[in-house]
């Protein structure tokens, strides 16, 4: 029979605990390409893939169509880039200036 260590100031050892070993892996395992997965219940496979986006804003026109406030005459104006701005009509005998602020 085996004789047990002798303890130190009357105090019994420590049992050693036992180390476990892991296996830690960052890698991906590969998928065989044998294996082929396809579903065709839940979400449509018709749209995957698709991207949604915004509906399209209406365009402005990019001419204006002003009336003469003299003559009544109908000018197409390109769209003005400032806020305030002058036109005048186009009629030879009228000449009128029009103001917009």
């Amino acid at each position: 029979m085996a004789t047990k260590r002798p303890t130190r100031g009357g105090k019994a050892p420590k049992p050693r605990k036992k180390k476990r070993k892991m296996r830690l892996s960052l890698r991906q395992n590969k998928i065989k390409k044998t294996d082929s997965y396809t579903d065709s219940l839940g979400w449509s496979q018709s749209n995957a893939g698709r991207v949604l986006e915004d509906a399209p804003k209406p365009v402005e026109p990019e001419t204006l169509v002003v009336q003469c406030d003299m003559c009544g005459c109908r000018l197409k104006i390109p769209k003005p880039k400032k806020q305030r701005y002058t036109v005048s009509c186009s009629y030879p005998e009228c000449g009128h200036i029009m103001k917009f602020d």
